[in-house]
């Protein structure tokens, strides 16, 4: 039973998602979304960093994923993100949490097969891999596409560390 945090920052609204992994099956926990529309830029990250403070002291996650910053057009916004993004991390870090990264093409490979595939994709195939029949936003569902993502990572890891690349015939005595 591992709880993975996965995170979506953002500097106006950051998604976060939990869900548990028992024997390679995905399990839905928890999602939300922390939203910092009027205050000052400043005050935003603060509350990023104490809600999900709040939100680790909860659910007590074993480790966290956070999708890495996208560099568009706008450099500003680029920056703002990458302050946020840092902001999340420092929660998690608070708790020595490990902390993994991932690309949007990355997370959307492993959710719906394709790095391209559109945000209503996403959200449809994560409510689906976690059995979810509730309504949830597209932050709160990206950031569980970021956690199921990792959990399929670490599991394709896993199984690689276990395999033997010799069978018993190439092995001398």
């Amino acid at each position: 039973m591992t709880v993975i945090l996965g995170i979506d920052p953002g500097s106006r609204v950051t998604g976060y998602g939990l869900i548990d992994t028992v024997d390679n099956k995905l399990e839905y926990v928890h999602c939300g979304c922390i939203k910092s529309l009027n205050e000052t830029f400043p005050d935003r990250l603060k509350k990023i960093h104490a809600e999900l403070l709040e939100v680790i002291d909860l659910h007590a996650p074993h480790q966290a994923a956070i999708e890495e910053v996208f560099v568009g057009r706008n450099a500003s916004s680029a920056l703002k993100l990458g302050q946020a993004r840092g902001a999340a991390m420092v929660a998690c870090l608070s708790h020595n949490l490990p902390i993994e990264e991932y690309s949007a093409r990355q997370v959307k490979k492993a959710v719906a097969g394709t790095g391209s595939a559109a945000k209503n994709q996403v959200q449809y195939m994560v409510k689906a891999l976690l059995r979810i029949s509730d309504n949830i936003g597209e932050d709160a569902a990206d950031a569980l596409a970021i956690a199921i993502c990792h959990a399929n990572t670490q599991n394709s890891l896993i199984r690689m560390a276990g395999s033997k690349p010799y069978s018993k015939k190439h092995v001398r005595s």
